[in-house]
């Protein structure tokens, strides 16, 4: 009877363990480039976005599809929650939609400092798409109506 109980627990503990997404904080845009957007062979489609921002929610999704069916690309999807919402909200929602893109948390709010270096034209508004292709930053501060927006934009710009 102990053998199966063991098993049981084992199995959920580490299904779980599976499951669960890993959301890495930054407290500054240098410090997330370097970690995560770094790889030079990588096309990278960053999505800056918030749980409270209703079109960011809205075209998640879309993201997250292109994330599986675009071989080609590394989807991470940069929030822009408040630090002290990390547990309460921002975890909770990553593993309610359950994620399967690399989300981390950016964390700092010296925007005039690190927005220029995403791009000197943002505005800070979001959503907001960069994609880093062969040394170049593609940028477009809008939202992304459905699947195939978002999939011609970023086949459009690594073609």
């Amino acid at each position: 009877m102990m053998k199966p109980l063991f098993l049981v627990v084992f199995l959920t503990l580490f299904s779980s363990k599976i499951m669960a997404q890993e959301v890495a904080v930054f407290d500054n845009y240098a410090n997330l480039e370097k970690a995560i957007l770094s790889e030079k062979n990588t096309t990278y489609v960053v999505n800056f976005w918030a749980t409270w921002c209703a079109p960011c929610v809205k075209e998640l999704p879309y993201f997250e599809q292109l994330n599986l069916e675009n071989k080609k690309v590394k989807v991470v999807l940069v929030s822009l929650d408040f630090k002290d919402q990390y547990e309460a909200k921002l975890i909770p929602f990553v593993k309610r939609k359950n994620l399967q893109s690399q989300v981390v948390l950016l964390t700092d709010k010296d925007y005039n400092n690190w927005l220029p270096m995403v791009n000197n034209e943002w505005s800070g508004a979001i959503p907001a798409t960069l994609i880093l292709h062969q040394n170049q930053k593609i940028f477009v501060e809008k939202s992304f109506e459905n699947f195939s927006d978002l999939n011609e934009f970023v086949t459009k710009n690594i073609n």
